[in-house]
């Protein structure tokens, strides 16, 4: 056995989160020490206003909900999230119509004399337009959020990690950290996965094998078709596509040169990757719209960098 099988296992260290805020002052952020210095303003104002009517002791029982609910605000988590930006985003979803149509302007209102048996004053509410963050696709492929930058997706296929030796394990572990710590933004890899029917290859087979050049070709086909449909009665076959999607503030041309080193990193950690242009990029983000829809056949080429 080789020096270099016999390595152990390499751990890299990766920052878990790159927008992690500063911390200022006692371990908190700024925005922390700000909900908190609020909170306690507000009890500063309320003990003063009531100092003369209320008891210490009474006032420090009101008040100690209070604050115990502003320290958990500022400082507790939930989905990776801010706990105050959680509570933000759920009364946005609260307040929010629960019917979106896809429209250009406002919904036009249905004309006075249909009536309806729901809603306030017999009436229906409106649905609301629907407003998805991405505004287009470039012909590059890099997709257009407006405020938020630009995102560009990669396709990317899998590496048998497990087969690999020890050593080969490390200089791959090692090139995806390398790939890691050089993103300077977001970044999110996204595996789907789809159950894949067989019967439109077996039955493509079927239908060509009378036609081949030698009756041994004609065999070799039906025993083919024989096997995907013992394949497809005893296991359960799923297509993965798996994407990664990079996002920069700083303009196209730096989304597109961090999609290109993604490519290239992935490329050293021997994961076969290719950058997406727009008609690919379209039907990828289509395809994750609609969870169900069909997958594609294993042996499909227009959508290569996934796997079986």
């Amino acid at each position: 056995m080789s020096r270099r099988s016999e390595e152990a296992p390499l751990r890299a260290r990766v920052p878990a989160d790159i927008e992690r805020a500063d911390r200022i002052a006692f371990g908190m952020s700024g925005r922390q020490l700000v909900i908190l210095a609020v909170a306690g303003l507000l009890l500063y104002a309320a003990w003063t206003a009531v100092a003369t009517l209320v008891h210490p002791v009474v006032f420090l029982a009101g008040a100690m909900p209070v604050a115990a609910g502003a320290f958990l605000l500022a400082v507790g988590r939930r989905d990776g999230i801010s706990l105050d930006a959680w509570v933000l985003a759920a009364l946005r979803h609260r307040r929010s119509p629960r019917r979106l149509v896809p429209a250009d302007g406002p919904v036009i209102p249905a004309p006075a004399w249909v009536q309806t048996a729901a809603g306030p004053g017999d009436r229906l509410p409106l649905p609301a337009p629907l407003r998805l963050p991405a505004k287009g696709i470039t012909v590059d492929g890099l997709i257009d959020l407006g405020s938020d930058g630009t995102t560009g997706l990669v396709a990317a296929s899998t590496v048998a990690f497990g087969l690999r030796t020890s050593g080969e394990q490390n200089a791959l572990v090692a090139g995806f950290a390398r790939w890691l710590h050089s993103l300077d933004g977001p970044a999110q890899i996204v595996v789907r996965a789809q159950r894949v029917d067989l019967t439109y290859l077996a039955d493509r087979f079927l239908a060509a094998a009378p036609g081949l050049p030698h009756s041994a070709l004609e065999e070799a086909a039906n025993a083919h078709v024989a096997f995907l449909d013992d394949l497809a009665a005893r296991r359960e076959l799923l297509h993965r596509q798996i994407t990664v999607a990079v996002r920069s503030r700083r303009g196209a041309h730096h989304t597109a040169h961090t999609a290109a080193e993604t490519v290239r990193a992935l490329a050293g950690c021997e994961v076969p990757a290719r950058l997406l242009d727009g008609p690919d990029a379209a039907v990828r983000l289509a395809a994750s719209l609609d969870p169900a829809a069909p997958a594609l056949t294993p042996y499909s080429t227009s959508d290569r960098g996934d796997d079986l």
